[in-house]
């Protein structure tokens, strides 16, 4: 099947934003393996940092995850935090994106995620055995890093300029929303 991402399409911020636009499912018809192998480490969180601003866009946290295959590096789950669009508390960018990758080895994988993890998703990372994560911002929110590591997950701090700016400017618009997310609807009733 010749798809429009192929070895000799080009990275561009269009394909990538084609690729986090695109249900998970549907990917192979947009992109061959060879273009998949060829998504850097940034272009991937360049994708988790266009999900996230979805997010941003739609009224929720801006908070976007991407999961991909290490031996074929083929994007395998995505997501974005609906705490606000689904009036659900615990699915953020990281569990958004496991739940659309489903059930696999998550062990041959890593999750690219735009913002450090909670201890929520990094705890349900390391139980589910994710070998790798590459977290985009650690200057808005870090945390979870010593704790991933001590778990046995490798940890890499890729920072995305558009992802730090990004969750800087929700978090002084909305202030009570990022503390929601981050401690629950309690936290903001709190003194």
């Amino acid at each position: 099947m010749e798809t429009l991402l192929n070895a000799g399409a080009p990275v561009t911020e269009a394909a990538l934003a084609a690729i986090a636009h695109m249900p998970s499912a549907s990917l192979p018809a947009l992109m061959d393996d060879e273009f998949a192998r060829r998504l850097s480490d940034a272009d991937l969180m360049r994708i988790a940092v266009l999900l996230a601003r979805k997010s941003h866009d739609e009224g929720g946290c801006p908070i976007g995850a991407v999961i991909i295959d290490n031996a074929t590096r083929r994007i395998v789950g995505k997501g974005h935090n609906t705490l606000v669009q689904e009036n659900h508390p615990y699915n953020h960018g990281e569990t958004s994106a496991m739940r659309d990758a489903g059930r696999l080895d998550f062990g041959r994988t890593t999750l690219f995620t735009s913002l450090s993890p909670c201890e929520v998703c990094a705890t349900l990372l390391h139980m589910r055995g994710v070998s790798r994560v590459v977290v985009g911002d650690v200057t808005n929110a870090s945390g979870t890093e010593p704790l991933l590591r001590a778990k046995g997950v490798e940890v890499e701090i890729l920072e995305d300029p558009q992802g730090i700016e990004l969750y800087a400017r929700f978090r002084a618009g909305n202030p009570e929303l990022d503390l929601e997310d981050w401690k629950g609807l309690s936290a903001t009733h709190r003194p």
